[in-house]
């Protein structure tokens, strides 16, 4: 079984005193054809001009909390457009998949990210449309139990006293 090693963010924004969630629509392809909305993530680093994954997405190297970091902001920049900050380490999710014949099993660690800026270029070619909503109506949008789930946490500890960093 190959293992895989993406990282994500869950970004938020405050807008007149209402906290609305970040969600991006992926660009239907070849490999992923239907319409899937997600939070921002993807590997840690690739090759083969971003077909598959590198020396620290692969495990061949383990990454670096700093590499980890660095992965997730460049995802919310590539996927979701906006420039964010980290907050709080949420945890790491594991997944299996089965992908052109291949058995995965995929960690993706997701922090907990405040909205700074919307980048003038916007989000790139993997990203269709994104999304800014409050809470229930962006856990309705996520097409993947595990990411609603994801969004439950980052919803929850956002709610919660600051005792200090987890990052």
């Amino acid at each position: 079984m190959n293992r895989e090693f993406s990282a994500g963010g869950v970004v938020f924004k405050r807008l007149k005193g209402k906290i609305f969630w970040l969600v991006a629509k992926g660009t239907p392809g070849p490999d992923f054809p239907d319409n899937i909305w997600r939070l921002p993530k993807g590997w840690l680093d690739d090759k083969n001009e971003g077909r598959s994954p590198g020396p620290l997405a692969s495990g061949l190297r383990k990454a670096t909390q700093e590499e980890i970091k660095e992965a997730a902001l460049k995802e919310v920049r590539e996927e979701g457009g906006v420039l964010a900050s980290i907050l709080f380490k949420l945890g790491t999710e594991k997944y299996f998949l089965n992908f052109k014949g291949q058995r995965i099993l995929k960690f993706v660690t997701f922090y907990l990210m405040e909205w700074e800026r919307d980048l003038p270029e916007g989000f790139g070619w993997e990203t269709q449309e994104v999304a800014w909503r409050e809470f229930e109506d962006a856990k309705r949008k996520l097409s993947y139990k595990r990411e609603k789930d994801v969004l439950s946490k980052a919803n929850k500890r956002l709610n919660q006293p600051v005792q200090g960093s987890l990052v």
